[in-house]
Formats: structure tokens, C-alpha cells, sequence
């Protein structure tokens, strides 16, 4: 869904010019029927009031009819429908879904009773147009996101890509240090090392762009905070007989989520702009090995990566 209670599959934009699911299932509680011409000659304001009522588990009846009093022409009173059981999801709906979207009884549980509605909703679109291609759609769009969800922190309970709120977390000590390195020719690292290189000081420039990348981390990568860094230190190390540069960076802040992030972009900032800076001599370098090496503070504790890991 979108902050209107509208799910992507419906297509439905947030003028809200065809009656959602939500506002359908809200309608059918309160044993109201809506003439498409009906919902639209309502204003905005009261079209998502009564969607927002239908995405709810207990649909305010009261707030639905309020909301439909303007409608021209005027609601027609239907019987009033009731929520399908939770426990398990009817045979037939189970049947039409098939082996490629199973649909288990703690599955079906779940689900939210939109959900649940939404989903019987179109099997008997699909039933009365012989088309079962929009419940593959809806399937996807409830019960596929919502597993999604329970593995990610990074979605909601409907699928949707959101930034994790921090806010009841502690502010605590955060640090994190992680590593790269640029694989080049040896001749390529001997001119590094004797600081012959066609663009200047290589490493200084390298370095600057690790610290001010770790401050843009937030412009870079979409769903992570702004923190308030204490401390960004970049180093790097010229190892000629292994035919590389070595790339560290250390972040640290004082704040209620990790650095993490910060160090690796840190890292590959100073990697790309190494790249950039000799590849007039030797495009074939290859940046490898970017890795979180150590974070500390947070609910998650310490990491150190181990040997082992690489």
C-alpha cells in the first residue's frame, strides 16, 4: 500500500477516481452500495475516510455513513456483509491459487482482515471473468509481501520499501571499520609508491573522498539515517608486491543506529577515486574485497569478522 489504504496491484491513483478494496469492503460492512458515479461526485476527503475505515480490522460504521451522506445519487442499502473466518482460507480460493502460491492456514491467519477481504474479492472477480491472472496479482501484492516483510525491516506490513524508525532506540557509542582493496599492475603500484602518477597526490585525494563520502552516506544509499559522525578516518597503504592498495576506513558517532554503512561507503569512495586517478596508466585495476571487518554499540553488540569469513 501507499499512505492511502490503496494496493499497488489495484493501480488505483491517489485521487481515488475507482472505489479501493479498503472503501469496498468498509461499504459492504455497513450494507452500503456505491454507484461509481456516487463515489465520485464525493469529495476526496470523504472518499479516503471511508477506505481508511475498510483497511481497518473493526470498520467504523458510524465514520462510513457520515462520509456517504453527499454521494449523488444516494447509497443503496444492501445487507451488510461479514468477514470471512480467519482460521483457514475458503477451498476454493486455495484451489484457484494452486501449487505455485500456496496459501497455508497460519498463512491465511495472518493476514489482516483487508487481506483476507481483498483476496475473495478478486477470486470472484477472477470466477466471473474467467481470468485468474489479477489474483496471481493480488497474491503477490498481500501474502508474497508480506513474507517479504517478516524478513526485512526495511518493508511494512504491506510490502512497501520504508525507512526503519530509530527513534526508541538508545543513543549509544557506534563505531565500525571496514576494508577494500584495488588490485592493479605492480608497475601501476611501483608509480604510486614513488608518487609518479600523471594526476597528482593519489592517496591524499583518495582519502578526502573516503571522508566526505561517509558524511553523504544518507544521499547515497536510500533507506539509511543521517548520523551525526564524530569521526571519519580513512587510511590507505601501498603494498607494491602484492599489487594493490589497501583501504580502511573507521567511522564512529554518537547516536541510535550503526556506522556501518558509512565505513563501506567510505571504503569504496576511496577505491573508485583511486580508480579514477590511475586509470589513465592501467584501466585493468579491480576493486575487490570491500567488507565490514568490526562494529561496536547498538542492541546487536560487537562484530568482528573472522579469519575464516574472509
Amino acid at each position: 500500500m501507499i499512505d492511502l489504504p490503496v494496493y499497488a496491484f489495484e493501480g488505483i491513483p491517489p485521487t481515488l477516481d475507482l472505489v479501493p478494496l479498503a472503501a469496498r469492503r468498509g461499504l459492504d460492512h455497513a450494507g452500503m452500495r456505491l454507484s461509481l458515479a456516487a463515489w465520485r461526485s464525493l469529495p476526496l476527503e470523504a472518499r479516503t475516510a471511508i477506505a481508511r475505515a475498510g483497511a481497518c480490522d473493526a470498520v467504523d460504521l458510524v465514520a462510513i455513513a457520515e462520509s456517504a451522506l453527499a454521494a449523488s445519487p444516494p447509497a443503496t442499502p444492501t445487507d451488510r456483509a461479514e468477514d470471512a473466518p480467519a482460521g483457514a482460507p475458503p477451498p476454493a480460493l486455495r484451489e484457484a491459487l494452486g501449487a505455485r502460491r500456496p496459501l497455508a492456514d497460519a498463512t491465511w491467519a495472518a493476514l489482516s482482515a483487508l487481506d483476507r477481504f481483498a483476496l475473495l474479492h478478486v477470486h470472484r472477480r477472477a470466477i466471473e471473468r474467467a481470468d485468474a491472472a489479477h489474483l496471481g496479482e493480488a497474491y503477490d501484492g498481500i501474502v508474497t509481501a508480506r513474507a517479504a516483510a517478516a524478513l526485512s525491516t526495511h518493508l511494512d506490513a504491506r510490502g512497501a520499501v520504508h525507512m526503519v524508525d530509530v527513534g526508541a532506540k538508545a543513543v549509544t557509542e557506534r563505531r565500525a571499520v571496514a576494508s577494500g582493496v584495488v588490485r592493479m599492475d605492480r608497475a601501476t603500484a611501483e608509480r604510486l609508491a614513488r608518487s609518479d602518477t600523471p594526476k597528482g597526490d593519489v592517496l591524499a585525494t583518495a582519502r578526502l573522498a573516503g571522508i566526505m563520502a561517509a558524511k553523504r552516506t544518507p544521499d547515497l544509499i536510500p533507506l539509511c539515517h543521517a548520523v551525526a559522525l564524530t569521526r571519519v578516518a580513512v587510511e590507505l597503504s601501498i603494498e607494491p608486491e602484492e599489487s594493490r592498495v589497501r583501504v580502511t576506513a573507521t567511522t564512529e558517532a554518537r547516536d541510535r543506529t550503526g556506522v556501518e554503512m558509512e565505513a563501506l561507503v567510505a571504503v569504496s569512495a576511496a577505491c573508485l577515486t583511486i580508480y579514477d586517478m590511475l586509470k589513465s596508466i592501467d584501466r585493468a585495476m579491480v576493486i575487490e574485497d570491500v567488507k565490514l571487518l568490526e562494529k561496536d554499540g547498538g542492541r546487536s553488540g560487537r562484530f568482528v569478522r573472522s579469519t575464516e569469513g574472509g
